[in-house]
């Protein structure tokens, strides 16, 4: 499977990157390694996490992604095989957020200890902190790094303005700079990546690394009216999609799959994957069909025809 180095670090990862967040809230432990042995035997090799998930979960109180993740590291000894990604910023409970380097350096050691690992491969602010100076974070970031305990860092939910300064004092301080950005973007929701923050990225060789895909399921097409919701966890957020605009989204996916043979999942999927400044979706799967339509989407061309069928329907 083609890989794609990100940023400008020596990372080369696969098209589709695993999405923790289902890990420990609608996956547990037991179907988690199922699903993680059956992504990597695709020839997939990046898994997203964060130190928060899914602390949302009634009883849970965050690090129960990681902690799958480092039990099925530890169980298959495949660490170098796999590219782990997780972050930091999130709240924790009693005061455990943000970006201040005592924070981000003890918060290591905690994700360090449930993946049950020595380093991390890509270290991610999930979130922009105002009330800390770019300088300090990305010190705190060179430490670690010094420290062989993260090799890379990236930004998660940045906007191009906080995204260049940091890049700015990264280079200014000769300190070590964000080589990734997490942003929500697919087919319906573009704004928060096309732009200012897709140009920069292309111009500094930042990866883009985006979640949300398939718009919360929407662009899977299971949900078609209001009287889909409820199919899952994750329904609650689809109703903002059932809209004209929607609608004219599923029908072009609709008319791109029948003319590929392939499902709506998987062509929206490619059309990530084909977007300039997109180094790969996240995708999180919670079943082995889910993960076949991985497999499927990153094996996918879409035509120029293909492509400007869809991007004018979502315009």
């Amino acid at each position: 499977m083609q890989k794609r180095r990100l940023g400008r670090t020596s990372l080369e990862i696969t098209p589709i990157v695993f999405g923790g967040n289902v890990l420990g809230w609608t996956v547990d432990e037991k179907h988690a390694f199922d699903l993680l042995d059956r992504f990597v035997a695709a020839g997939f090799n990046t898994i997203d996490t964060a130190d928060s998930y899914s602390r949302w979960v009634p009883g849970n109180k965050g690090g129960e992604s990681e902690t799958i993740i480092g039990n099925w590291l530890a169980a298959r000894r495949n660490r170098s095989e796999v590219i782990i990604a997780t972050k930091v910023a999130s709240e924790m409970g009693e005061g455990k957020a943000g970006l201040a380097p005592a924070y981000i350096e003890a918060a290591v050691e905690d994700s360090l200890r449930r993946l049950r690992t020595d380093v991390i491969d890509l270290y991610q602010s999930h979130w922009h902190d105002p009330l800390v100076p770019y300088a300090d974070t990305l010190g705190a970031y060179q430490r670690l790094i010094e420290k062989g305990k993260v090799r890379f860092i990236g930004a998660s939910n940045h906007t191009a303005d906080q995204l260049r300064d940091a890049l700015d004092t990264a280079a200014a301080q000769g300190l070590p700079r964000y080589e990734s950005i997490q942003p929500s973007y697919n087919l319906y929701d573009r704004s928060t990546f096309e732009g200012p923050l897709r140009d920069l990225c292309i111009e500094r060789e930042v990866g883009a690394i985006t979640y949300y895909g398939l718009a919360k399921g929407f662009l899977s097409g299971k949900y078609r009216s209001a009287d889909d919701l409820g199919k899952g966890p994750r329904s609650s957020g689809v109703a903002d999609y059932l809209n004209e605009r929607g609608y004219r989204i599923l029908a072009a996916l609709d008319a791109v799959a029948l003319d590929l043979g392939a499902r709506p999942a998987e062509v929206a999927l490619a059309w990530l994957i084909a977007q300039p400044g997109v180094v790969a979706p996240i995708a999180s799967a919670t079943n082995a069909e889910q993960l076949l339509a991985f497999s499927r989407a990153a094996e996918l061309s879409l035509s120029p025809d293909h492509l400007r069928q869809l991007d004018e329907a979502s315009a």
